[in-house]
């Protein structure tokens, strides 16, 4: 019987393997790690990626912090009033809503979930937005103690008509400021200013602050059971 295939066959097979084998796991490893990593998988700027009550109602797309924070300047303690003295902000019950709604367009279909709300005495079922895993740990406290700001995590929330996420919040962003504070410290004085910018000497400001505030960065803030508990 004739022979089918050229004996050079057998080199291109093993060519193959030993060539296309790894440049394929190359590839494979290359689009997991690129889908993993990108801001797309964590909803990143996706103003719609949660649905809040809201949502469903005409004329209404849930709590504007634009409007609130924004346009009438609500401090963020005003609702987040745990911000400051425990590890959660803490997402405020109806009755703060009602503390101002109960006056300010008391009639308005656009609050009618609200209202809901109070009069059955059943909590509104907020969506989270920007949600770690629950293997992680994280304090707020602690954060705008050391002067790490709202917006550092969160972005420009008196801007958002719709919160959305501005950063991915992946452990290796986490590690950036736990690593190099001075980058992202600021005075106590702008940590709910949502529209804060750093100043052109933000280091030496930074380095500043860091001092004043008592933050070691050699070994406690990159141990591992800082965050993971």
């Amino acid at each position: 019987m004739a022979q089918v295939f050229n004996r050079r066959t057998n080199t291109i097979v093993r060519l193959g393997i030993f060539v296309g084998v790894p440049v394929i796991l190359a590839l494979l490893t290359a689009t997991w790690w690129y889908y993993t990593r990108s801001d797309w998988v964590r909803d990143v700027g996706v103003a719609h990626a949660k649905v809040q009550p809201a949502g469903n109602i005409p004329g209404a797309g849930g709590y504007s912090h634009q409007l609130h924070v924004g346009g009438l300047k609500l401090d963020c303690r005003y609702c987040h009033t745990g911000v400051e003295i425990s590890s959660n902000a803490n997402i405020p019950p109806t009755e703060t809503c009602m503390g101002c709604h109960a006056q300010i367009l008391p009639k308005s279909t656009k609050l009618e979930y609200i209202r809901n709300s109070y009069e059955k005495d059943e909590p509104v079922q907020w969506n989270k937005v920007n949600d770690l895993p629950k293997f992680v740990y994280f304090n707020h406290s602690i954060h705008v103690a050391k002067g790490v700001g709202c917006s550092t995590c969160h972005g420009n929330i008196a801007s958002m008509a719709v919160v959305y996420k501005t950063e991915a919040l992946y452990m290796s962003w986490c590690l950036n400021c736990h690593r190099a504070p001075e980058k992202f410290l600021r005075p106590q004085s702008e940590i709910f200013n949502t529209a804060w910018t750093p100043p052109a000497d933000q280091i030496a400001q930074g380095l500043k602050l860091k001092k004043d505030l008592n933050i070691r960065t050699s070994s406690q803030l990159t141990n591992c059971s800082i965050c993971h508990r």
